[in-house]
């Protein structure tokens, strides 16, 4: 018999642009992972059920009563998503089990739930899978009370306390790297796989102290390209430091004063971190994998 036939349950955070997938045994083990499937921006509503039976079928029983759950959250939710989840309105509690919902499904073998994501009305913002994140911290965590800082494509700072979202703050400065350096007149300038920490320092403490001059540094980047000939490492790592100076400086009064916990990728957890320091702060780092892992199993199985 396949140890796929151990699964009890299948958790998956579906993004935008990635999906990753977990099968768990009884005890919340993982057996078996997919880490890299289409994410909601590649798939029609239509399309989401079929992919995902394409990457998880031989995972579940040809036949049988028993239904597998499955747990979702991120994108898969949203509104050219596989179905609509509607939104939490903070403060709440990063997860509310009651408001998950339950879609139909062709195959039978299987009972698919997506978390909601959360809103805020006043300044206007929205988030969709950080929240489980956020309930995965505070499953280990309840009594934590401060800001999670998420980077990533959309950054966010969220001020949590007694274990609910109060509000948050969301920051393109991922996307806004992402443009710069690969469709605006910086990309021949910034491509290089290396990394200078002075050079971002350097540039970070430039804007963070004086944030209406981003536009200006920006454009300073292609200039000593031209006229200094800079390495494309220097003015990658400037790049980096110019875009989080100007998001620290405007998040100020989410993290000054608070105690900073950071999940997200690694590399670029470092980064934030290095420029917390800078400003004095220390910051924690927690598992992405784990975080998201604990926040599906608090949704589906409340552990």
């Amino acid at each position: 018999m396949s140890e796929f036939s151990e699964i009890s349950l299948i958790a998956a955070d579906w993004g935008t642009s990635n999906l990753r997938v977990w099968g768990m045994d009884h005890q919340g083990n993982v057996i078996n992972r997919i880490t890299k499937g289409k994410g909601m921006s590649s798939l029609m509503p239509s399309e989401f059920e079929p992919y995902l039976m394409g990457l998880i079928g031989n995972w579940l029983p040809k036949e049988g009563n028993a239904k597998c759950p499955i747990i979702i959250c991120g994108m898969a939710g949203a509104k050219t998503g596989w179905k609509e989840a509607a939104y939490l309105k903070a403060p709440c509690p990063p997860v509310n089990k009651e408001k998950i919902i339950k879609i139909e499904t062709e195959d039978q073998r299987i009972s698919v739930s997506i978390v909601p994501g959360i809103m805020q009305k006043s300044p206007p913002d929205v988030m969709r899978g950080e929240e489980t994140q956020i309930a995965g911290y505070l499953s280990k965590k309840p009594d934590f009370d401060g800001i999670i800082c998420l980077p990533g494509t959309h950054t966010k700072w969220v001020h949590i306390s007694a274990g609910e979202i109060v509000s948050f703050k969301t920051f393109m400065t991922g996307e806004i790297f992402l443009s710069l350096s690969e469709r605006s007149i910086l990309k021949s300038s910034v491509q290089s796989n290396d990394f200078d920490p002075t050079s971002f320092l350097e540039a970070f403490e430039d804007t963070y102290s004086n944030p209406a001059l981003l536009s200006s540094k920006l454009f300073g980047l292609r200039a000593a390209d031209l006229l200094e000939n800079t390495s494309a490492k220097f003015l990658k790592s400037k790049l980096s430091g110019y875009l989080i100076g100007s998001e620290l400086a405007g998040a100020k009064s989410y993290w000054l004063g608070q105690n900073i916990v950071m999940i997200g990728n690694d590399d670029l957890c470092v980064l934030y971190e290095k420029a917390l320091k800078k400003l004095g702060l220390n910051a924690t780092i927690e598992n992405t994998q784990n975080v998201t892992l604990n926040g599906l199993k608090q949704a589906c199985l409340g552990r």
